[in-house]
């Protein structure tokens, strides 16, 4: 297998692309939420209107956290010194005297889209047409949505690789999800940017989290699908029947898996599960919760933040992983998208180096 190497000690991170920072919720009128994403820390908030801004979570005065200011009518006054800076960034008010250009907080784009909140990093014009189409979450009522949010204590590829291999239901959720992936045929494709693995389980034995699609003692078969696209967002889709019936449309089940980094050792984890079938049952729709966050919350999230913790701060292909079949996907993720980030470098590297020539 042919090993990804790492460029410096630079993180390995794409900049000019949405990455979720929150679900639109966690964002109220009148409250402030900070974040690290991508080592950097960020202040939410919304402005008079309403609308979502992201500022660097750094007054460019003396370096003092905004978010241990106030915030009113959408203007961030700094706890320290008093300076007050708008949404875009603009020094509003110096108690001190006269505002100068270089009064100015750091600003990042903001897209309010699909019941979440994306900031853009790059460099590069922000562009609303690279985030996937997640269109299903905007259709489904709220009774048959099941959104969450785990800060991971892990690097945010460990994360796509538990989603691009779901051998580990078995294993790791034995008594919700598991117990008919290790068998499944499974295909993967690449198609542009997107690297899809399929698997699909046939006459098993239904695990819990779909008995409201096939009810035992009756044998299902069982379709899986991961769609990934850079840098760390999943579409995964599910469709379970009784062995041998059609499929039926009603019986689909989307949910978002998206991984935005924190750092190089933490992420985070933002999942949205949908349905079709039984959409209007908030009582199944909380039992169908608990299956799948305590899922989430209780197995996966310890996993991997011990699987970080062991590899501490190593990167992934210096310790020589033994290889599986079942890593193709998660390894065609890899490497996809170590192009992608080496593409960009590249490509900033040259803008820079023609910069500095016209300066000459």
């Amino acid at each position: 297998m042919t090993r990804i190497e790492t460029q410096g000690s630079a993180p390995s991170w794409l900049q000019n692309t949405w990455y979720q920072v929150a679900w639109s919720r966690e964002l109220g009128r009148d409250t402030a939420l900070t974040r690290t994403v991508l080592g950097r820390p960020l202040l939410m908030f919304r402005d008079a209107t309403g609308a979502p801004k992201a500022l660097l979570n750094r007054c460019p005065h003396r370096f003092a956290p905004l978010s241990a200011g106030t915030i009113a009518g959408g203007v961030v006054r700094c706890g320290y010194h008093g300076l007050a800076f708008e949404g875009s960034g603009r020094c509003v008010d110096n108690p001190h005297g006269p505002i100068t250009s270089a009064m100015r907080a750091r600003a990042y784009p903001v897209l309010e889209r699909h019941a979440a909140l994306w900031v853009w990093f790059g460099t590069g014009e922000p562009e609303g047409g690279l985030l996937p189409d997640l269109s299903f979450i905007d259709e489904t009522p709220e009774t048959a949505r099941i959104t969450g949010y785990l800060p991971t204590r892990a690097d945010y590829q460990l994360v796509v690789d538990n989603i691009m291999d779901l051998s580990h239901a078995d294993y790791l959720h034995p008594n919700s999800l598991g117990g008919m992936m290790t068998g499944a045929r499974t295909s993967i494709k690449e198609d542009g940017g997107t690297v899809t693995v399929e698997w699909l389980a046939e006459n098993c034995t239904p695990p819990p989290a779909f008995h409201s699609m096939v009810r035992p003692p009756a044998k299902a078969d069982i379709w899986t699908e991961v769609a990934w696209h850079a840098p760390g967002l999943m579409i995964l889709s599910t469709w379970a029947k009784e062995a041998g019936k059609a499929r039926d449309p009603a019986n689909l089940a989307l949910t978002l898996h998206n991984v935005t980094p924190a750092d190089e050792r933490s992420s985070h984890y933002f999942f949205c599960s949908t349905r079709k079938f039984n959409v209007a049952d908030a009582e199944f729709n909380a039992l169908l919760g608990q299956i799948i966050t305590r899922a989430f919350e209780e197995e996966d999230k310890p996993m991997l933040e011990k699987q970080q913790a062991n590899m501490a701060a190593a990167d992934f292909w210096s310790l020589q992983p033994v290889l599986l079949n079942i890593d193709s996907a998660a390894v065609r993720v890899r490497r996809m998208l170590a192009r992608l980030i080496d593409t960009e470098r590249t490509s900033e590297a040259a803008t820079a180096v023609r910069g500095a020539a016209r300066e000459l």
